[in-house]
């Protein structure tokens, strides 16, 4: 390892982001170069400072009018003319007459502008959004919905109802409580298959505090297990504190303190698991687990996390791990 490729690490490390494959070559490196260590101790110094300083949080409105800006140039993106350029290129760089590349050029760049201004049949949006509630629209209805885009779940805080902004054969927005079974089938369809991970995160704050309805349980701990954004996993394992314990959450907590791709997620589910384990009384089977992840786990920080979970338990495993 080098210096350039220290300082694109030294980043994730200060995150816990570093890959655990990546931790050797980075602390070898680290070692035996005086001048990385500066580095480190100086933008470490740096994350502290900012760390301590309040932070500002963009309001809602702003938050989705980025998301949808940025939906809409993704499309524009991947379906205009410089999509189609890009998959043409590769051809006309292989061609052996540069008459016929020229020709075939011009060929793309008619047809990348016809499909720009094509009309979008899939989304039909009126210049006035609709507002309906769930009373006006049948069961069948939500069942057979098409639905294109979502652009906005904001829950009300006062009424504890939910307004959900989509497309669909037109764009409506959907308003009701949440123990509507058709807001929460619509938002747990958001949750775990939505791919703006925003909206998902939106939709997790919304079915919080309805983690007893078994279909929001299941989705967030497959949030919990599977969402790709490290934000949103952190999010559902905060969800699940308050959720009752049962063999089903601690079957997903188990999953993410051994596999999850990410430090900072496992070392939090061994707080979540202490938690569960307090309320609930001794597991036995968490507790082996936890001490053998304490003695045999490659990460240093979950060892350690472990081990203080073991004590704080009082675990007749801490007593062998502190004689070792």
């Amino acid at each position: 390892m080098n210096c350039m490729e220290f300082e694109e690490d030294l980043t994730l490390d200060l995150y816990g982001d570093l890959p655990p494959e990546q931790r050797a070559d980075y602390e070898a490196h680290l070692a035996g170069c005086v001048n990385c260590q500066v580095t480190r101790e100086q933008l470490r110094s740096l994350h502290e400072v900012l760390a301590k300083r309040p932070r500002m949080e963009p309001s809602p409105d702003f938050l989705v009018e980025c998301r949808q800006a940025l939906v809409e140039a993704l499309d524009r993106e991947r379906l205009g003319w410089h999509g189609l350029i890009r998959e043409w290129l590769p051809f006309l760089q292989l061609s052996m007459a540069p008459r016929l590349a020229f020709t075939l050029s011009l060929i793309v760049f008619g047809f990348g502008l016809g499909w720009t201004l094509r009309p979008q049949a899939a989304r039909v949006v009126p210049s006035e959004p609709g507002n309906v509630t769930t009373s006006s629209l049948a069961g069948a209805d939500f069942e057979n919905m098409r639905i294109n885009d979502i652009s906005r779940v904001a829950p009300d805080p006062k009424t504890g109802d939910v307004r959900i902004t989509l497309d669909a054969q037109r764009r409506v927005t959907v308003e009701g409580s949440l123990d509507d079974p058709h807001i929460q089938q619509l938002l747990v369809y958001a949750m775990k298959s939505y791919d703006n991970a925003g909206i998902r995160r939106d939709t997790l704050d919304a079915l919080r505090a309805r983690t007893k309805s078994p279909n929001v349980r299941a989705a967030m701990l497959d949030t919990l297990e599977h969402d790709s954004n490290i934000g949103n996993r952190l999010a559902a394992l905060d969800a699940v504190r308050g959720m009752e314990g049962g063999e089903d959450l601690q079957k997903s907590l188990m999953e993410v303190l051994q596999h999850d791709r990410n430090m900072g997620v496992r070392v939090e589910s061994v707080d979540v698991l202490v938690d569960h384990i307090e309320k609930e009384g001794r597991d036995e089977a968490i507790l082996s687990a936890l001490e053998r992840l304490a003695t045999n786990d490659p990460n240093r920080y979950v060892r350690l996390k472990c081990a203080s979970a073991l004590r704080k338990l009082g675990s007749d495993g801490f007593q062998q791990l502190h004689e070792k």
